[in-house]
């Protein structure tokens, strides 16, 4: 008995030094594309003209490149990035489905339903819009979220993983249409801006949206981390959730309610950003295992890592042009996504 309570204390000393890498891995790689990204850009910075603008002294047009548009625009694609991975792990812990994801259940598609609906009433880019656009977004994403639940939930079955995919599928393609049918009745700037929303384009690049959106990740990220041994026990099904004495359905909408707030606020400074909460979940899992207490954070990780090091590639590879960070995560996500579904049909 001694010897095998030792192998299991030696077996928890590897796993937590393990994770512990894993951990300072994802840090550090977070770190180095924050680097790259602050020197990548239409403007050249070299690392020395970067680090001696970050001391104070650079030129004012360096203070103006750093400080104004790319520290913003980095700071916002970390906390998307962090945001949509979340949104996405609860996503699946919640419905006990690996294909889950804001972008590809309609979520982002409803958030984006009434952003255009705002701009044709109020137009772009106002300052109004900044800190109205998470609440509509959050509406907006609130609506699909409730119709989906609502056509996937059956009361003796609950929520069928492959139900709430078609039924999410379904859903995004009637906003879909619904939008590009009131896209058409907007005007040049208009047009523009929403095509730069859906394309997944981070355009926000002042300290206004990080203010806007920081408030949220500071309130729901704590939640969702607080709420990790709930998620553990809806992972084993309703039944034995239910027995070990957790309120399924209560907990389960609280949940849904923070993964859609999760993704609206953070889809509403950064534009349509799909896959990111499909594909950081996974990876995560594949690191640190299926318990949500470390899964979270290092989803959080991936996500940040993901969304800024694919913003960065976007702005790199077709300068002074770029690549809207949402096609970049696509091109990725896309073949992730079939061959997750090829394997769930195996």
């Amino acid at each position: 008995m001694q010897g095998s309570n030792w192998n299991i204390e030696a077996y928890r000393k590897r796993m937590n030094r393990r994770h512990a890498w894993i951990f300072l891995c994802f840090a550090a790689l977070l770190l180095l594309s924050f680097i790259i990204s602050m020197n990548t850009g239409f403007t050249r910075l070299s690392p020395i003209d970067t680090v001696r603008t970050l001391l104070g002294g650079g030129t004012d047009k360096e203070n103006l490149v750093l400080f104004q548009f790319r520290l913003p625009r980095i700071v916002i694609s970390i906390l998307v990035g962090a945001g949509l991975a979340l949104s996405g792990c609860i996503i699946q812990g919640v419905s006990r489905n690996a294909l889950a994801d804001p972008g590809l259940l309609g979520i982002n598609a409803g958030a984006g339903l009434f952003v255009v609906l705002f701009v044709m009433a109020w137009g772009a880019k106002t300052a109004v819009t900044i800190f109205a656009l998470p609440f509509l977004a959050l509406a907006g994403a609130g609506g699909a979220a409730v119709l989906i639940y609502l056509l996937a939930y059956k009361k003796e079955e609950g929520i069928s993983p492959l139900r709430l995919v078609l039924v999410g599928i379904a859903v995004q393609a009637g906003i879909g249409a619904a939008m590009t049918v009131l896209v058409l009745a907007l005007d040049e700037s208009q047009f523009d801006f929403i095509v730069l929303w859906q394309a997944g384009s981070i355009w926000g690049s002042n300290w206004k949206f990080v203010v806007a959106l920081l408030p949220w990740l500071l309130l729901l990220v704590p939640y969702a981390m607080m709420k990790a041994p709930v998620l553990d026990t809806l992972h084993l099904g309703d039944e034995i959730a239910g027995g070990l004495g957790t309120k399924v359905e209560s907990e389960r909408r609280k949940l849904l309610a923070a993964a859609v707030a999760l993704a609206a606020s953070s889809v509403a400074v950064s534009g349509s950003i799909s896959f990111v909460g499909l594909i950081a979940p996974h990876l995560a899992r594949r690191l640190v295992g299926t318990g949500h207490r470390l899964l979270l954070p290092a989803c959080a990780l991936c996500g940040a890592l993901l969304v800024s090091a694919s913003d960065t590639i976007g702005r790199l590879i077709v300068q002074p042009d770029e690549i809207p960070v949402g096609i970049v995560v696509a091109v990725v996500g896309a073949p992730y996504f079939l061959y997750l579904l090829a394997r769930s049909r195996r």
